[in-house]
């Protein structure tokens, strides 16, 4: 698998980003919060994922900008956990929900964590599917 974030695997849609904080599940790991939603989308990706950071906790954009370099370039480094486990298409925007910066290694650790935590969801909520289906 590549270790690219490119522009297909990037949530940019507004329609989508609305139905995904309209209906969509969410979990936490502080300071990462993720909301996804089981939906189709563009892309040949079986997942889109966008990051945001918000400007109440970080008044400068720099500050902001960096934490979101950091979000995608943790998630760009561990998003086979996602792309192993998913047979469905998923879009999830993960937020930074911290009031100050934290390091890379533990943005890295607790993105781990958040990943992991998804796959247990998806996976459970599968196979609680397949179960009332029998």
């Amino acid at each position: 698998m590549k270790h690219t974030l490119g522009k297909e695997e990037r949530l940019k849609s507004k329609k989508l980003i609305e139905k995904l904080y309209e209906h969509g599940n969410s979990i936490k790991v502080f300071p990462l919060r993720m909301v996804y939603l089981q939906t189709s989308h563009t892309s040949a990706f079986p997942a889109q994922v966008g990051v945001s950071v918000a400007k109440r906790n970080f008044k400068k954009a720099p500050d902001r900008n960096r934490l979101k370099r950091v979000m995608r370039e943790s998630y760009r480094l561990q998003k086979e956990i996602v792309y192993d486990n998913l047979q469905d298409p998923y879009v999830f925007m993960i937020s930074y929900l911290g009031k100050e910066e934290t390091e890379y290694q533990e943005i890295f650790s607790k993105m781990n964590k958040l990943l992991c935590l998804f796959i247990k969801e998806v996976q459970s909520t599968t196979h609680e599917k397949k179960n009332t289906e029998l």
